[in-house]
């Protein structure tokens, strides 16, 4: 059983991503889903589809690649189950100078910080991607 599975998934993307892999499956959640709609939205990657595999749900994500040039550089999970981390609008982080993304959940779902901003609301960090 994992404890964090949204920190599993962003260490799967970053050890897939530093083999260059095509593809990589985690174990499915609507949460992850998510995340997942956010990173193809922002151009992180390629695109997903949830597929079953031995009678479980898994996301298939396809990593994108410039050449041999990676476009994930880095991906971190902020907000932890010992430590969450909140953000109101005023102190929202700005990932890489502007160059990564936030992602934010909100009272009305997931969305990046730029969303968040534009919207006017707060809530927990989860994670940055640049």
């Amino acid at each position: 059983m994992v404890t964090d599975p949204i920190a599993d998934m962003f260490t799967c993307i970053r050890n897939a991503n530093a083999k260059l892999h095509e593809k990589l499956d985690v174990p499915a959640s609507i949460i992850k889903e998510k995340i997942l709609d956010i990173l193809k939205k922002e151009g992180f990657i390629t695109s997903y589809k949830k597929i079953e595999v031995n009678k479980k749900s898994t996301l298939r994500i396809f990593l994108k690649y410039h050449g041999k040039e990676t476009v994930i550089k880095g991906i971190k999970r902020v907000s932890k189950p010992g430590l969450r981390i909140y953000k109101s609008v005023e102190d929202m982080p700005k990932v890489r100078s502007g160059m990564g993304v936030a992602i934010i959940s909100t009272s009305q779902g997931l969305m990046t910080d730029w969303q968040a901003k534009k919207n006017n609301i707060g809530g927990e960090v989860l994670g940055y991607i640049w």
